[in-house]
C-alpha cells in the first residue's frame, strides 16, 4: 500500500464554526462571537458588542456542544483515525487572564476526547483556531501585546496538563501566515476594531479593518514566540507530544514564462509560505524576512533581533508541518483576470476549472506542494489538515445528498497524495478533510456553502432542527479509509 500503516485519515473542524453554546457553562466571549453573518457579496461585520436580534453564526453554529456524541459516533462509523478540532480558549479562560480555569469548559473537552477514544480516534487539537477571548482584544489589543504571550502559554499549559494522557497531537495557531495579509491580524485580535469603534460601539466590515503593518508583524512575532514557548513546555510535560504548526499554503505558479513573472512568483511564494514556515520549523527568520517586512510597511524590524526571543525560537521548533490546501493561484506582472479563493486573490489559471466560489481546483498542485515542502524541510513529517470542496448541496425528499462532485474532488487529491508518497517518497503522515460535517463558513458565516460528509439541517435564516444525515460521500470516504486509500472508486 502507498500510504503507511497508521496513516491518520480523518476530518477537521474549528470550535467557533460548529460548537455553538457560546455562553454556556461559563464560557466567555471570543472574537469569533462578535462576527455577524454575511454572504459572498456582503462582508461579515465585527461588532464591539452583541446586538439583539442579529445573526451571529458562532452562537449556535451546528450545536456540536450538545451533539458531540452523535457526531463522533458518525466519524467512528466512517473509520476516522484522526479528528482535528480546536479548543475554544474562552471556554477554558473566559477572559483570557482569569486567575483559574473554567472547570466546566475543561470537562467538556474531557468528554469529547473520551468519546474519541471510545471510537478509536486520535484527537489533533488546535489551541487557537481563528479566535481568542474577546476580553483580551479589548484589554490588551490581542497579540500586539507581549503580555498575551504568557497568557497564551498558560492556557496551553493548562490544556497540556489536563489532557496529557488523552491527546498526543497538537497545533498551536491555525493558518498563522494569514497575519501577513492586510487585515489578517483580526483573528489574533489585532486590528479587529480600533479604540474609537469600541467607545462608539461601531461595527466595522471585516474587509475594512484597521491595519498597521508594524503592529501586525510584531503581533505575528509574538505568536511565534508564544508557539515556541508552548512547544518547549509541551515537550517537558509529555515528551511523546507531537506539536506542529499550521499554514494556509498558498501554492503559486508564474502565469507566463516571462522571467519577471517567475521572479515575482518566487518572491510571493517565499513570503506567504516560507516566512512563517522557516521561523517555526528552522527556528529562525529567513534571509528575506526584513526586506519583506519593510516592503510591507514595517518601519522597525528590531523585534526580529531580540536575542532572548531568538533563543526561544531555536529551542521551540515544531515536530511536524501541517497545512491547508484548497487551490492554487497564478502570479503575473501583466494584466490579467483575478480569481477569488482561499485567503488570497490570484490570477486565473487557464488550465483549471473552478468551484462556484472561484476556487480553482488543482489536485496535481497538491503533489507539487508536498514535494516543495519535503525538499525544504526534509526531516519534518507533513500532514494535510484541511482540504475539501464547498458546494451548494441539494437534499432529496428521502434525506439523501448525491454529492459526486465532492467525491471526485477528494478522489483526485488523494490520488495526488498517493503519488507523492509512493513515487516521490514524501513523508506524509495524515490527511483530514475540511470539514467532515456541515458547519459555518469562516469567510462568509454561511451554512449555504457546505463541505461535509454529514448533512446538518441548519440554514442561514435560522430554520432547521440540527438533525444529521449521511451524504453519498460519507460511504465513499468510509471505503477509502477501510482500504487505506487503495479503493477510491
Amino acid at each position: 500500500m502507498a500510504f503507511p500503516k497508521g496513516f491518520l485519515w480523518g476530518g477537521a473542524v474549528a470550535a467557533n464554526q460548529l460548537e455553538g453554546a457560546y455562553l454556556e457553562d461559563g464560557k466567555g466571549l471570543s472574537c469569533a462571537d462578535m462576527l455577524k453573518g454575511g454572504n459572498v457579496k456582503t462582508p461579515r461585520m465585527f461588532s464591539p458588542e452583541i446586538e439583539e436580534g442579529v445573526y451571529y453564526p458562532s452562537h449556535q453554529a451546528i450545536d456540536f456542544y450538545h451533539h458531540y456524541k452523535e457526531d463522533i459516533a458518525l466519524f467512528g462509523e466512517m473509520g476516522f483515525k484522526c479528528f482535528r478540532l480546536s479548543i475554544n480558549w474562552a471556554r477554558i479562560y473566559p477572559n483570557g487572564d482569569d486567575a483559574v480555569p473554567n472547570e466546566k469548559g475543561l470537562e467538556f473537552y474531557d468528554h469529547v476526547f473520551d468519546e474519541c477514544k471510545k471510537h478509536g480516534i486520535e484527537p489533533l487539537v488546535t489551541l487557537s483556531h481563528y479566535e481568542i477571548p474577546w476580553a483580551i482584544v479589548t484589554k490588551y489589543g490581542g497579540f500586539a501585546s507581549r503580555e498575551v504571550i504568557d497568557l497564551f502559554v498558560r492556557y496551553a499549559e493548562t490544556c497540556f496538563r489536563r489532557y496529557k494522557n488523552k491527546v498526543k497531537y497538537w497545533l498551536t495557531f491555525n493558518e498563522i501566515n494569514c497575519a501577513l495579509m492586510p487585515g489578517g491580524g483580526a483573528y489574533n485580535g489585532v486590528g479587529t476594531v480600533c479604540k474609537e469603534d469600541l467607545e462608539n460601539k461601531t461595527p466595522r466590515p471585516v474587509d475594512k479593518l484597521i491595519d498597521d503593518p508594524q503592529t501586525r508583524f510584531e503581533a505575528l512575532h509574538n505568536e511565534f514566540v508564544a508557539s515556541a514557548k508552548t512547544v518547549i513546555i509541551g515537550h517537558a510535560i509529555n515528551p511523546d507530544f507531537k506539536i506542529g504548526l499550521m499554514i494556509a499554503h498558498l501554492t503559486l505558479y508564474p502565469l507566463t514564462p516571462d522571467p519577471k513573472d517567475l521572479l515575482t512568483c518566487q518572491k510571493q511564494y517565499n513570503e506567504m509560505n516560507n516566512y512563517c514556515g522557516d521561523v517555526m520549523v528552522r527556528g529562525e527568520y529567513p534571509r528575506f524576512a526584513k526586506s519583506f517586512a519593510k516592503a510591507s510597511g514595517v518601519k522597525d524590524t528590531s523585534f526580529m533581533d531580540n536575542e532572548e526571543d531568538k533563543e526561544i525560537l531555536k529551542k521551540g521548533v515544531v515536530d511536524m508541518y501541517t497545512f491547508s490546501y484548497y487551490m492554487t493561484n497564478c502570479v503575473t506582472t501583466h494584466e490579467s483576470d483575478l480569481t477569488g479563493g482561499n485567503l488570497f486573490m490570484g490570477v486565473k489559471n487557464p488550465y483549471l476549472e473552478a468551484s462556484p466560489w472561484g476556487w480553482q481546483i488543482d489536485p496535481l498542485g497538491l503533489r507539487y506542494t508536498l514535494n516543495e515542502l519535503a525538499d525544504r524541510y526534509p526531516d519534518t513529517p507533513l500532514m494535510v489538515v484541511e482540504n475539501g470542496l464547498g458546494m451548494i448541496d441539494k437534499r432529496e425528499a428521502d434525506g439523501s445528498v448525491h454529492d459526486d462532485y465532492r467525491i471526485n474532488y477528494l478522489r483526485d487529491h488523494i490520488k495526488a497524495m498517493k503519488a507523492a508518497v509512493e513515487e516521490d517518497n514524501v513523508n506524509l503522515i495524515g490527511y483530514t478533510t475540511w470539514g467532515p460535517i456541515d458547519l459555518v463558513s469562516a469567510g462568509t458565516g454561511e451554512m449555504y456553502k457546505r463541505y461535509g460528509f454529514i448533512y446538518v439541517d441548519r440554514n442561514d435564516d435560522g430554520t432547521g432542527d440540527f438533525s444529521r444525515s449521511r451524504k453519498d460521500s460519507f460511504f465513499w470516504y468510509k471505503k477509502c479509509i477501510e482500504s487505506n486509500g487503495e479503493d477510491l472508486d
